[in-house]
């Protein structure tokens, strides 16, 4: 299985999607086309433009602010798209998505929903060797564990659709079917070895508690009993008012919270959204009482260097040379390194040289550790490598 590269950034969709692909080229070879696109864009003329050139599946969603790919970091103001296209005689695929049309529906039905479809895509019931997987910023979790009852565990990599403005103008989309709210997968069926590094690359502090009071999924109400936003303040000698609304967003980036798996083989970190006037927190991702948080740090620097850092320890776990990589890298983070995002794209160079990759950037990153497990998180890195 190799991988090829391709972008654009022409004002009209439709002709930036076939730009792309055609610089990508290898029409008739192609097996899967991941795409990443603007927001700005109208999504459907861009992958009509795609598939002008190319037969094979499509899948992927908006990207936060632009696409890096082996030429650099690709943005404009009126639009860009990037593309890693496979090709190879040892990958097959199955792809589906399903949109969430109310709040009402059941994410995991939509999750078994999602994964029946790609299972009949790809002509089989068998479960695939590595999944992506593509979700609006709402339920990931409960997409997951839909697919999980059909396929079980099956490694995953992937992220959430994201905006530039955190708006909800987000898309995810595979071949026509571009919606909103909902799911993607691309089933992979591969003889090609594999691997994944899924972290945060943050360190611990001694600041911790545990989770007393939650409401709903995703809005943390006490720790230990205080107010959540209290004892996060408190944490960081802030005041509670310097944290309300949107000010928490962007003070967590280098801070958030997070939640260790029971093995303590990953810390899977929660980012603190929004700062509400009661003092509780809405958070990116799933949370359960009786649960302890911890609260996390890194500097811009640390950030940066966690790219090319992640990437040596991939490297040395997939344990021959990669034919390309699909790095997803947190779109909180890449807002908190802002105009430094070259030294991001140096950073991978340093340590990929030559070979294919693409790096989206997204609003929640999936991934697994080495004994199978999935988990879903925020301001995190899911980076993968293929081989022969």
């Amino acid at each position: 299985m190799k991988a090829l590269n391709g972008y654009s950034t022409n004002p009209n969709p439709f002709d930036a999607g076939y730009e792309a692909a055609k610089m990508a080229g290898c029409a008739k070879s192609a097996k899967l086309v991941f795409a990443y696109t603007s927001c700005d864009y109208d999504v459907k003329k861009v992958i009509a433009g795609i598939q002008k050139y190319y037969e094979c599946p499509i899948i992927g969603n908006t990207s936060f602010t632009g696409v890096v790919l082996p030429n650099g970091f690709v943005t404009s103001d009126h639009g860009f798209v990037g593309l890693m296209v496979l090709t190879g005689n040892d990958v097959h695929v199955g792809v589906a998505c399903v949109k969430k049309s109310s709040p009402d529906e059941n994410a995991v039905s939509l999750g078994e929903t999602v994964a029946k479809r790609a299972l009949k895509d790809a002509g089989t019931t068998a479960a695939p060797q590595i999944m992506y997987m593509v979700g609006s910023p709402t339920e990931e979790e409960y997409y997951l564990k839909g697919i999980t009852k059909v396929v079980g565990r099956v490694p995953l990599f992937g992220g959430s659709a994201a905006d530039n403005t955190i708006e909800g103008k987000w898309s995810l989309y595979a071949n026509n079917t571009v919606v909103p709210e909902g799911v993607a997968v691309a089933f992979i069926y591969t003889t090609a070895n594999f691997a994944n590094v899924f972290t945060g690359a943050y360190h611990e502090t001694k600041d911790m508690g545990i989770i007393t009071k939650v409401d709903g999924n995703r809005t943390l109400v006490e720790i230990d009993g205080t107010p959540a936003l209290k004892q996060y303040a408190k944490w960081r000698k802030m005041s509670p008012k310097d944290l309300m609304g949107a000010n928490l967003l962007s003070a967590t980036i280098t801070s958030p919270l997070g939640v260790k798996d029971r093995l303590g083989d990953l810390v899977a970190i929660r980012h603190p959204m929004n700062g509400n006037q009661d003092y509780s927190m809405n958070i990116g991702n799933k949370l359960a009482t009786g649960t302890c948080v911890i609260r996390m740090e890194a500097t811009v620097d640390e950030l940066i260097a966690s790219v090319s850092e992640t990437l040596t320890k991939l490297n040395k776990q997939l344990g021959k040379p990669a034919e390309f990589y699909h790095l997803v890298h947190c779109g909180g983070r890449r807002a908190g390194i802002g105009d430094r995002i070259n030294e991001v794209y140096q950073g991978v160079k340093k340590v990929v040289g030559d070979t294919p990759f693409i790096m989206e950037f997204t609003f929640g990153e999936y991934g697994y550790v080495e004994d199978g497990r999935n988990t879903c998180g925020g301001l995190m890195l899911s980076f993968t490598a293929f081989s022969k």
